[in-house]
């Protein structure tokens, strides 16, 4: 799967060529976003983007692991995860049964 993941320095060439605003103003938009969106995950609330999903953080409580080479076992320490929950459009374009069965681009939301 190389070549099948869009970086950053992509996803800031897209707003370039998408919106007109220069390659660093789109570079410094693309960082606000991604930044904001960081920032709001740290401090324990949701993000939700229209149509494409909601991220979320949650709580796993401590359990009992083992080791699978010894099968000791083991504490798993309590910890955060994110959480990822993808829209009812998401899931659609994604499994071709949306508004475009083609393959979509990952940066115009409307093809």
């Amino acid at each position: 799967m190389v070549g099948d993941t869009i970086t950053r320095s992509q996803l800031s060439e897209a707003v370039y060529q998408e919106v007109g605003l220069s390659r660093n103003e789109s570079a410094d938009l693309l960082e606000s976003v991604l930044n904001k969106i960081s920032d709001t995950l740290a401090g324990g609330k949701s993000v939700k983007i229209s149509s494409f999903g909601s991220f979320s953080v949650r709580e796993k409580g401590q359990r009992v692991g083992r080791n699978p080479k010894t099968g000791e076992e083991v504490p798993i320490l309590p910890r955060k995860v994110l959480v990822f929950r993808p829209s009812q459009v998401l899931k659609s374009q994604i499994s071709g049964s949306g508004p475009s069965a083609e393959p979509a681009d990952p940066i115009d939301p409307n093809r």
